[in-house]
């Protein structure tokens, strides 16, 4: 693939370290992995991230913002979420998830949602559980260490860190934006991967 073919300059996905996995590695993530280095990290493929990348955005811009909901359990996931969720409209749930509220009509705070992203399938086991009882499609940010069952889409890259998930969410409010009209193109977007990302 193209280096103007990518999302983002294949520098700046090296930069924020979205392909660097974790030392432990699952048979369901093996077809991401691009190699393992000498000091046990596993490594992820560029273009494989790239590519699912793209699908996700396209995937969710099939649905209206009020439609999505994105979770993220994990801290460094908050900001780029809250970002996110302003630009866009999109649902967000930074820190723990309500168990049922996608499933019990009865609680005060149940939603009804078409499609669910969240940042890792371990820690937001909740919400995935919850999407599969109400049949809503998930897609999960899965690590070389995540286990892939109940995820419709697996996107792989560092779902662990802060630069790296401010960049996931960067491209995703970038593509979903232009996929939906909100802005024309790529130069419309005014906001820097340093807005999404934490200090």
């Amino acid at each position: 693939m193209a280096e103007d073919q990518f999302l983002v300059p294949t520098d700046e996905y090296l930069k924020a370290g979205i392909h660097i996995g974790t030392k432990f590695k699952t048979k369901y993530m093996e077809n991401f992995i691009y190699k393992t280095r000498p000091d046990g990290l596993s490594v992820l493929n560029l273009q494989k991230i790239d590519e699912r990348i793209r699908i996700a955005a396209r995937f969710l811009s099939n649905y209206d913002p009020e439609d999505v909901l994105i979770v993220s359990r994990r801290e460094s996931g908050w900001k780029p979420l809250r970002m996110l969720s302003k630009l866009t409209g999109i649902r967000a749930f930074a820190g723990r998830y309500p168990p049922g509220i996608m499933t019990n009509p009865q609680l005060e705070n149940y939603i009804e949602v078409k499609i669910v992203l969240v940042t890792d399938s371990w820690p937001d086991r909740n919400v995935i559980a919850d999407a599969v009882k109400a049949g809503i499609p998930v897609i999960a940010l899965c690590d070389t260490n995540n286990q892939s069952n109940n995820i419709d889409l697996v996107v792989p890259c560092n779902n662990k860190g802060k630069k790296s998930l401010g960049l996931f969410f960067w491209i995703l409010a970038r593509e979903y934006m232009i996929a939906k009209g909100m802005i024309k193109n790529a130069k419309d977007f005014k906001y820097t991967i340093e807005d999404f990302s934490e200090e």
